[in-house]
Parts: C-alpha cells; sequence; structure tokens
C-alpha cells in the first residue's frame, strides 16, 4: 500500500504562459521565442524544471515540445527555439515539494483525445485528488506520474453530460473538469487553432491575459488606444512577464471563466459558478512572497500591497531603532514603508547573492539551510553599534532569520529587532504552496511570546491576519465580490479537503 507521503503527491506552485498570433498564419511572430521569455519572467515561480509545446494549429498538426531541468536559460537554446516555431504554444515553469523532480512531472502534458491532441499546463494543486484518482483508476484510465496535472488531463478526454452531436465540445469538457474538483488550478490548454485559459471557480490562484502590441507602440512611436492593433495574445500566471515580449495587461481571467484565445481574439465562453455562499479565495500568500513586485492582481500592483503592509506593520508593532533594512527582496517595500512611517531612516544592511535560489523553494532542507550562508553578506559599515530592524515577508520554517540576526549581531549591530509583514503560518497549504506539514512551521513549535529568544532577536512582531486583509483589500475597487484565502494562517480552508 502506498505511504501517505506517496498518496498526497507532488505540491507544487507553477507559472503557466501561452501565446497564440493573431492574423494569417503561418505567422512571422516568434511564438516560441515569446513563450520563452514569458516563462523567464516567471522564473521566480519555479526554477527545478521547464517545457514548451507549439502546434500550426491546424487539425491534424503534430506538437513539438521541448523539456528539461533547470532555468529557463539553460533549457532553450537558439536550435530548440527553432525547431519549436509555430502559430501557437503554452509554456510551463514549476519547481516540486515532495522530491518528485523527475522528467515525467515536467510539464506541458500532452494527451491525445478523441478530437485530437490536447496540451495542458497547470498551476495549483487539486483539494480532492484522492476520490478523483481512485475514480479514473476504477475507470479504467491509467496514470504514469502521480501529478495533480495528469489528472486534470484525464477529466479533460471525458466526454461532457452534454454529449457531443455536433462534434468536439471542449468548452463542455472544461466545465465538465471544473464541476468535478473545485480548487486549485489556473490552467492553459492548448487545442488545435485555440488556446483556453481557465482558473478554478475560487480564483485561487492568478491568471491575466495580455495583448501584444506591434513593435511600434512597443517603443513609443506611437500611442497606447485601446483600438490599438493587436499581434497577438498571452496569458500568463503573472503580468510581470508582459513588458519583456511587448504585451500590455488586456484583464484577468475571472475566477471560474473559461476564456479561448485565437487568432480572431479573445472569447468568453461562460463563468462556472462558485459553491453556495461562497467568496472568491485567491491566494494572500500571492501578494505576501509568490508574485513578482511589479505584477497586477486584481488591478492593483503587488508592490503598493506590500508597501500598505509595512505601514500597518508600523501601526500594530512600532519600535525605537536607528535603521530599518529588510531581508532582500520580497520584503523591501514593507521595509521602506515602515521605515517611512515611523520617520525612521531606510538603509541596506544584507547584500544578496542573486545566483543562489531562494531558500523557501528548494526541495530538500538542506539545500535550504546551505542556501542561508551562501545568500547574504552583510554591510557591517551600516549597523555597527546601532539597533538595527529587519522586516521580512514571512517566517515559515524559520531555517533564515536564526542566522541573519546572528550574522548582524557578529558584524556588530548593538540590538536586532524582527518585524514580519505578515501573520505566523501556521497551517498546512493544500492547494499549490510548498508547506506540507504543521510540524515544519515554527509558528507550532515556538510560542509566539518566545519566538524573539528563539532566533536570538531584542523583540519579534507578526502583522495581524486583519491588518493583512485590510492592506490586500483596501487596495481593489469595489466593483466585484472579493475574498482571499487565508487557511495556512487560520486554518479556515475555502473548501472540505477530500484526501
Amino acid at each position: 500500500m502506498a505511504t501517505a507521503i506517496e498518496d498526497y503527491g507532488l505540491r507544487e506552485a507553477c507559472g503557466v504562459f501561452g501565446c497564440i498570433a493573431n492574423g494569417p498564419w503561418p505567422t512571422l511572430l516568434d511564438v516560441p521565442q515569446i513563450i520563452s521569455l514569458g516563462l523567464v519572467g516567471l522564473q521566480h515561480r519555479g526554477q527545478e524544471s521547464a517545457g514548451i509545446v507549439t502546434s500550426q494549429g491546424q487539425k491534424g498538426s503534430k506538437f513539438v515540445q521541448k523539456k528539461g531541468g533547470g532555468l529557463i536559460s539553460s533549457i532553450f537554446s537558439e536550435e530548440d527555439i527553432s525547431k519549436l516555431k509555430g502559430n501557437l504554444g503554452i509554456g510551463h515553469t514549476r519547481y516540486s515539494t515532495f522530491g518528485g523532480s523527475d522528467v515525467s512531472n515536467i510539464q506541458p502534458f500532452v494527451v491525445e483525445t478523441l478530437h485530437g491532441l490536447i496540451a495542458v499546463a497547470h498551476n495549483g494543486e487539486l483539494v480532492n485528488s484522492g476520490p478523483l484518482k481512485q475514480k479514473l483508476l476504477r475507470h479504467g484510465v491509467g496514470l504514469s506520474t502521480g501529478s495533480d496535472s495528469e489528472l486534470i488531463m484525464q477529466l479533460l478526454t471525458q466526454m461532457p453530460h452534454c454529449g457531443e452531436p455536433n462534434g468536439a465540445n471542449w468548452v463542455g469538457r472544461i466545465r465538465h473538469m471544473m464541476e468535478q474538483t473545485p480548487t486549485s488550478y489556473s490552467l492553459a490548454i492548448m487545442h488545435q487553432g485555440s488556446i483556453f485559459a481557465v482558473r478554478d471557480p475560487l480564483g485561487n490562484r492568478p491568471l491575466c491575459i495580455g495583448k501584444l502590441l506591434p513593435l511600434a507602440a512597443c517603443t513609443g512611436n506611437v500611442s497606447l488606444q485601446a483600438d490599438d492593433s493587436c499581434e497577438g495574445w498571452v496569458v500568463s500566471s503573472e503580468s510581470c512577464s508582459f513588458g519583456a515580449i511587448g504585451a500590455r495587461l488586456y484583464r484577468d481571467v475571472m475566477p471560474g471563466e473559461i476564456v479561448e484565445l485565437s487568432r480572431e481574439g479573445v472569447k468568453s465562453h461562460c463563468v462556472v459558478a462558485r459553491p453556495e455562499a461562497s467568496l472568491p479565495a485567491l491566494c494572500i500568500f500571492e501578494y505576501v512572497y509568490f508574485a513578482r513586485p511589479d505584477s497586477i492582481l486584481e488591478g492593483q500592483m503587488v508592490y503598493e500591497v506590500r508597501k500598505r503592509c509595512g505601514k500597518q506593520l508600523a501601526i500594530e508593532a512600532p519600535a525605537e531603532v536607528d535603521i530599518v533594512s529588510t531581508v532582500p527582496e520580497s520584503a523591501t517595500p514593507a521595509a521602506i514603508a515602515y521605515a517611512c512611517a515611523l520617520g525612521i531612516p531606510y538603509g541596506e544592511v544584507l547584500c544578496k547573492n542573486r545566483y543562489v535560489g531562494r531558500t523557501f523553494i528548494q526541495p530538500s532542507s538542506r539545500l535550504r539551510k546551505l542556501g542561508v550562508a551562501m545568500k547574504f553578506g552583510v554591510l557591517s559599515e551600516n549597523i555597527l553599534n546601532k539597533r538595527v530592524l529587519i522586516v521580512d515577508d514571512s517566517i515559515v520554517r524559520g531555517n533564515t532569520m536564526r542566522p541573519i540576526i546572528q550574522m548582524l549581531k557578529n558584524a556588530g549591530a548593538k540590538e536586532v529587532h524582527v518585524r514580519i509583514a505578515s501573520p505566523p503560518i501556521k497551517h498546512p497549504c493544500y492547494m499549490g504552496i510548498n508547506i506540507p506539514t504543521r510540524e515544519e512551521l515554527v509558528a507550532n513549535t515556538v510560542s509566539i511570546q518566545d519566538m524573539a529568544q528563539y532566533f536570538g532577536a531584542d523583540s519579534l512582531h507578526y502583522l495581524s491576519v486583519e491588518g493583512l486583509v485590510k492592506a490586500v483589500q483596501s487596495g481593489i475597487k469595489q466593483d466585484h465580490t472579493i475574498g482571499h484565502c487565508v487557511a495556512c494562517l487560520t486554518g479556515n480552508y475555502p473548501v472540505n479537503l477530500d484526501w
């Protein structure tokens, strides 16, 4: 019998990207190059492996794919890009959380269906993967990877309840899949001449659409108007990937929405309703840590939200210190706002080695701990005989904070105070973030009152849950229902977990 961990499969938080050319095909647009650059813009969401699948978009067209381990720049050579030439394609970058770095788990996945090939790229994690897996196995469907994403792909091969009397009904198939699993997924699905952008009914993972502008618009030779000509469309986990490819944010994919991108444009087919009385549940950790600060989520820039977190933190947990700084880089906006609110100088005290991966998303604890020692150098002249306050975005396992505080004190800091621009993380995430067990979370092994002593700090305070929600939601236009998942902070999950 499989162990519990094996049954749970992979824990992923990834990035998806897709591109389709407008106008006559074959296109002159370099679709695979755009997808590769788009994935580079999403590299912070996963650094273990990536893949691209392209097609000419005609009935019977072959899918061309390239996958590999490592960073985007090391996977796709110029020769690879030239071989991937097509009119449309999708890509994926990922990291695993339970080992799971095998090449068979690298997306996008490709499968043959009754109506031809489809390719699927998935960000998220299904909360009912166990029952779905058993259901598919009972129907004689073989599974080869153990990944939630493969379950989605297999569900898409099934005919919808309404049938297909007039041929392929991909909207019906996607809707049928969505009705069987409430969350968590943002998907890019490619079939023939279309890319479907799909977001689960709770909107737990972000997904947005971008418009590829003509070169003249990108270089500033013409003004950007709503009716500008369009060279193609892109879909991405985050809008931060658009600037490098000459695209402009068009809009978010709404929770539960199925949007089709084709060379004719963008078409919203339907919105699958949330369970009755439930609110949207975009992961609030996207604002705290995962999303790049220049991304736009729910109509607001992530950077501005992090600044509001810092301002709120200054209200809730002020301190008398000589300098405020940050653990680079996610917490920098919060640290600047905290310092400004209290009238305290802000300055850098840690120098980051940018060629070492983020410690939170490496797959083993040993690599995380080694990463801390390699990751930072101390700017000792900025802290000598000073009371220093460090703002960080979060504490998950606590492997990073203790050595940082010790480094600062060894370099001459008189005092080291810590402020965290998010609440204590006390509960596992089952929807795509690398927080698998309660035992790994330092907030469950050390009381909040003892946290400063545990880390060797002179004081340590967190932002409250209410303060975080206020900072996030105060910048959202109230023209639609809003809500965020705070399950890792409160233990109140937006759906029932069915493992």
